[in-house]
C-alpha cells in the first residue's frame, strides 16, 4: 500500500529518497548481520503487493520485519504502524536527508538513520 503524502513536494522526495534509503538500509543489515547470533535471511513476497523480508532465525525462533517499513521509518519523520497500515496516515518526509543545496541525499545523515533503524532491531531481539 502506498503512503499518503501531503503534497505532490512530499511524494517527489520520497521517490527521490526510497532507493538509497533501501540500499543503506540492506548495507546495515549486512553489517549486523556480521556480529549477530542471528542467521540473516530475505523473502520476496509478491501477492497482496511487492514486499521483501528481513527474516532473523536463532535456535530460540524466527522473526520477519517488513524492509519496506524499516526505509518508512528511515524516510518518514511521523511513521508509526506497518506497510500494510501506510495507507492510513499522511506522512511527512524528513526533508533533512536531502541536501537543498547540491540536490543529493545527505549520505552522512541517511546512513546515520538507517543505522539507528537497524541497530534497534538487533538489539531488541530476544535472547
Amino acid at each position: 500500500m502506498q503512503p499518503k503524502f501531503a503534497s505532490e513536494l512530499a511524494w517527489q522526495q520520497a521517490e527521490f529518497l526510497m532507493q538509497p534509503i533501501y540500499i543503506r538500509i540492506i548495507d546495515r543489515i549486512r553489517q549486523q548481520a556480521e556480529v549477530s547470533t542471528w542467521e540473516v535471511s530475505y523473502e520476496e513476497v509478491k501477492e497482496p503487493h511487492p514486499t521483501n523480508y528481513l527474516c532473523l532465525k536463532s535456535p530460540n525462533g524466527q522473526l520477519k520485519f517488513d524492509i519496506w517499513d524499516l526505509c518508512y521509518q528511515v524516510c518518514f519523520l511521523n511513521y508509526h504502524g506497518s506497510h500494510s497500515e501506510i495507507g492510513s496516515q499522511v506522512v511527512e518526509v524528513d526533508a533533512s536527508l536531502i541536501d537543498m543545496e547540491a540536490q543529493i541525499p545527505d549520505w552522512t545523515r541517511l546512513d546515520n538513520k538507517a543505522k539507528d533503524v537497524i541497530v534497534r532491531v538487533f538489539e531488541n531481539l530476544p535472547s
